[in-house]
């Protein structure tokens, strides 16, 4: 099991990165070892916008789909995604957004296992050198979007 919890200022409005985190069809122009990103079974309400979400991740032919269920509760600025299907165990992950002036605090934390014991063990040992370079791409691409 991995967690970690990442705070970061980032310069463009609330609004603005919560659309761009949301946006998973977005994340391989972006977003290290992301390959493919699909959007499947989309509800929205007044307060909540749900959908199930596939990233493909890995390099090559060595890649892994992820299959995971986004919700964003409006009133609370908060996303949390949930394991479906794919190679996780489990997999907790909360994006919590407070706006600052005309930036955005961002709030990311983290919680999964891989069912393969031994990847587990190897992620484990690069796994905040890889979120943070993860973490770094959401904010240079808010950025370069909206600054």
């Amino acid at each position: 099991m991995s967690s970690a919890t990442i705070k970061k200022i980032i310069p463009c409005k609330k609004k603005q990165l919560i659309e761009m985190v949301l946006d998973i069809e977005k994340y391989p122009k972006f977003v290290p070892w992301c390959i493919d990103g699909n959007i499947f079974e989309k509800k929205e309400s007044k307060d909540l916008i749900t959908f199930n979400g596939d990233l493909k991740v890995g390099k090559s032919f060595l890649n892994q789909t992820f299959s995971s269920q986004v919700s964003y509760f409006k009133e609370k600025d908060k996303i949390i995604v949930t394991n479906l299907d794919g190679p996780l165990k489990r997999l907790k992950n909360v994006w919590t957004f407070t706006s600052i002036n005309n930036s955005t605090q961002l709030e990311f934390f983290i919680d999964f296992e891989l069912k393969n014991p031994i990847l587990n063990a190897i992620m484990k040992k690069s796994f905040e050198l890889g979120l943070n370079k993860i973490a770094k791409s959401f904010e240079e691409r808010a950025i370069k979007l909206y600054k």
